[in-house]
């Protein structure tokens, strides 16, 4: 008999007033997996995330968490979440709220190595007024934490954090998923969902357009990506064989081609030197506004 998904959500429809968030979505989520549902500011990400923890009672659809109704899964501690406007008690210590918080499961996770995985145990006597952006972060996913469980639903838990702090966070997630941990988090961070993600679900007005691995879905853009230093003129790039996009930043060009072999002849015919050459393949960024910019929102 197959296992019960760790998330299991079919037909879901969410509305806000006249406006349509999410349209009939279905996402089933296997246990042990990390899931980035990847989209822009808007797309729906964070209604699901909300419709899943049972915030609000959707237009239509269900959904389960390990096999339960929202509230169910989250009275019997199942289910860990961050949601990206968490907030803390004001005129309390990190370490009163945590303890506060573990109190309330029969068996929580110990502190000292919940301390070390969410990477707060410096600032347990600190006043939570007192904390950075991303320190709150960390201390909203120990409480996430505190009753060890084993699904976990993030909602931008990055959001707060500079690039040190970002790439701590994600470290611990892959720790997470090692100790299996389910996780499901929403951003529109690529470089996350690229790099912690076992699966990309992208969402766009409120459904899902793309659905696979990171690898898949940049597999379904056609051509690469040239890629070289050019401090110097770019006149007639764009104009070369096989070119279908010119760009870069900085002495950086990059050229979109629908056929490398013609593009690099011609570069090497007129140029005598490129120097920091890559020849790449599609990036998630690429397919990302691929897929977002269809007009008709269908499977691709």
């Amino acid at each position: 008999m197959p296992e019960t998904p760790a998330l299991d959500v079919r037909g879901l429809t969410v509305r806000y007033g006249d406006v349509t968030a999410v349209h009939d979505l279905t996402l089933a989520v296997p246990r042990g997996e990390t899931v980035a549902l990847l989209g822009a500011n808007g797309a729906g990400k964070s209604s699901v995330v909300n419709a899943a923890l049972g915030l609000f009672r959707p237009a239509a659809g269900t959904v389960r968490l390990l096999g339960r109704e929202p509230t169910a899964a989250l009275q019997a501690g199942g289910v860990g979440a961050m949601l990206q406007h968490g907030g803390l008690p004001s005129e309390a210590r990190v370490g009163e709220v945590l303890a506060l918080v573990r109190r309330r499961y029969a068996d929580p996770w110990p502190l000292a190595d919940l301390a070390a995985t969410a990477g707060i145990g410096g600032v347990l006597g600190r006043s939570v007024d007192a904390l950075s952006g991303g320190q709150r972060q960390r201390v909203l996913l120990a409480l996430a934490l505190a009753g060890a469980p084993p699904l976990l639903l993030l909602d931008e838990p990055t959001s707060a954090m500079d690039v040190e702090g970002r790439q701590a966070f994600w470290a611990t997630m892959r720790d997470l998923a090692g100790r299996g941990h389910t996780v499901v988090f929403a951003t529109h961070h690529l470089d996350e969902a690229d790099a912690v993600a076992d699966r990309v679900v992208v969402v766009d007005g409120g459904r899902v357009v793309a659905d696979g691995t990171a690898a898949a879905i940049k597999s379904r853009i056609g051509g690469r990506t040239v890629r070289f230093r050019c401090p110097g003129p770019r006149d007639g790039l764009s104009g070369l064989p096989g070119v279908t996009g010119a760009g870069g930043d900085g002495d950086w060009v990059e050229l979109a081609t629908s056929d490398a072999e013609a593009t690099l002849r011609a570069l090497l015919a007129g140029h005598d030197a490129l120097p920091d050459l890559e020849v790449r393949g599609a990036s998630l960024e690429q397919a990302f506004l691929h897929l977002t910019s269809t007009a008709d929102g269908a499977l691709r």
